[in-house]
């Protein structure tokens, strides 16, 4: 066996322009065997160009040949054969592009800025008619998402924010129980899309082995608003009035419009692709067009053509209950929200009741669980991007690791296990979820032990938990739910918030009568025990495959 030098483009041609053993198969397109190899010809007889990395193969077929005993290298040579005359030319795949252009700073930047926007759908709700308000949240998404997929993210945020702000502004002076009836419905539907559009901005521009992160942060963010809302709503109604939370809403709404309108891009990959198209429009942020630079993006060379907007664009997260495992994922993560809902509806009366609080302690008890969906949201978003790459790891590993160029960020192979690498975490999320659950109600049913000292700190930490764990709950079904709906990011929210809410609307609308009913500690006891029942749907998506 003698080595040959390829420093002439020419010398990678000849090995095709002979007979030995090749035959053409379709243009540019040589198989010798069980293995195809395809070559960019265009490039290789150009002798003033280097094509040392412009060659690229890609595997029609696997290496191992079952039809002989030898075995099939990614190069097409039997290594069986002990009379090979020379070594075959390595060829090395072309790096993959991008998924989005973005650096990592820039994707944390519009993270905060959606995350921001997602704030005012936690804050505007549990201060009035929580039941409407929620089921508002669940129902509006399905029209703002749908409209998000198909003209922008921008513009839909723009519009929803608008609605928000005439609501605050009609609700800060409403002369009658009436018009504050109908306003809190029109506000809690301007800031539901905030939380779909916000996760499909986040799936615009990160790809599966990164999303995990990017979603659980955002939902850390918007979901401590939950939480603290009402510490914020004690605080102004005991100081200012009821009538001051709703000025405050308009004020914080009003600033964060101008930093949208300022600052975010489109990022809707149809209309802004990998973040490298040139935007115009309302879909390029402000500050670009004061800058009067047009060295940030490429220009775009094709034009975006608007899809028509019909009846079956509103209907379009509704055909994803077609999908078998999306419906299972959006049942068990609708429950745990329910429940949580429940917890943290009836916090209220519970510590009023037993503790004799007053409106701004009441809203001081909020704390421990607000800060429990940062900490359950933080550690499941590290915790699934370590679970994404050590699948990712075993799946290379059982393909065929000689000819392997990786998981694509742009698309994942239809064999990929993505539910178990977002579910790995789920079995002992659920078991402290359950455990928790049913303390916490125990821990608030005997009267000797809500009159000892100190002991409203047991349920606050018991909070804690069931905060945590819910919202990592909520983190791994958004992202799994992303996933199985690559390009609907928003659609894919909507239908996951539909499911939520209207589940939660339920609960919160029958919490108190269950408590009333059963006692403290049996009603969340029974919470528990329906978690349980729950879990085979976990089962079922594990073993999908």
């Amino acid at each position: 066996m003698y080595e040959r030098q390829f420093q002439n483009p020419r010398h990678i041609s000849r090995r095709f322009t002979t007979l030995e053993g090749w035959h053409e198969v379709g243009e540019g397109v040589f198989a010798l065997g069980q293995r195809s190899l395809i070559f960019s010809l265009a490039d290789q007889f150009d002798l003033e160009r280097d094509n040392s990395d412009n060659i690229s193969s890609i595997a029609l077929s696997r290496a191992r040949s079952r039809e002989s005993s030898g075995e099939v290298t990614p190069y097409g040579e039997d290594t069986s054969k002990e009379d090979q005359r020379y070594d075959e030319p390595r060829v090395s795949p072309q790096p993959e592009k991008p998924y989005h252009v973005y650096t990592s700073s820039q994707k944390w930047r519009v993270v905060v800025l959606v995350g921001a926007a997602g704030l005012f759908s936690g804050l505007s709700s549990n201060i009035y008619f929580p039941a409407l308000d929620v089921i508002a949240k669940g129902i509006s998404p399905l029209l703002w998402g749908s409209l998000s997929d198909i003209l922008g993210r921008r513009p839909v945020y723009i519009y929803s924010f608008l609605v928000y702000i005439m609501a605050n502004i009609v609700l800060s002076f409403s002369p009658n129980f009436a018009v504050l009836l109908v306003f809190r419905g029109i506000q809690a539907a301007g800031s539901a899309s905030t939380v779909s559009i916000g996760n499909g901005v986040i799936q615009d521009i990160t790809p599966s082995s990164e999303r995990g992160g990017f979603l659980s942060f955002y939902q850390a963010i918007r979901n401590f608003s939950i939480a603290g809302g009402p510490v914020l709503g004690g605080i102004l109604t005991k100081f200012l009035g009821f009538r001051s939370i709703f000025v405050f809403l308009l004020i914080l709404s009003s600033i964060t419009i101008l930093a949208i309108v300022l600052f975010l891009p489109e990022t809707l990959r149809s209309i802004a692709g990998d973040g490298s198209v040139y935007l115009t429009g309302i879909h390029r942020p402000l500050f670009r067009t004061l800058r009067k630079r047009s060295d940030d993006f490429e220009d775009s060379e094709t034009s975006y053509v608007r899809p028509p907007i019909q009846l079956r664009t509103f209907l379009e997260p509704l055909l994803l209950l077609k999908q078998k495992n999306i419906v299972l994922n959006l049942i068990f993560g609708g429950v745990i929200y329910a429940i949580w809902s429940m917890v943290t509806s009836s916090t209220t009366t519970l510590f009023k009741q037993l503790f004799l609080l007053d409106e701004l302690q009441l809203g001081l008890v909020f704390i421990p669980n607000g800060l429990g969906t940062i900490f359950g949201s933080a550690v499941i978003g590290i915790l699934m991007n370590r679970s994404y790459k050590q699948a990712e790891a075993d799946y290379l590993a059982q393909q065929d690791t000689s000819f392997n160029l990786g998981v694509s960020k742009n698309s994942l192979p239809v064999d990929f296990p993505i539910e178990r690498a977002r579910l790995k975490h789920i079995p002992w999320i659920t078991i402290l979820f359950v455990f928790s659950t049913i303390g916490y109600g125990f821990s608030l049913s005997s009267t000797s032990l809500v009159q000892k000292p100190g002991w409203m700190a047991v349920p606050l930490i018991l909070q804690f938990v069931i905060a945590a764990t819910s919202n990592a709950v909520f983190a791994v079904s958004q992202t799994l739910v992303s996933d199985l709906c690559p390009g609907k990011g928003a659609s894919s929210t909507a239908i996951n918030n539909l499911f939520r809410c209207s589940l939660g609307a339920v609960g919160v609308a029958f919490v108190d009568t269950m408590i009333s009913a059963m006692g403290v500690g049996p009603a969340f006891a029974g919470l528990g025990l329906i978690t349980i029942i729950m879990c085979p749907l976990y089962v079922i998506q594990w073993y999908w495959r």
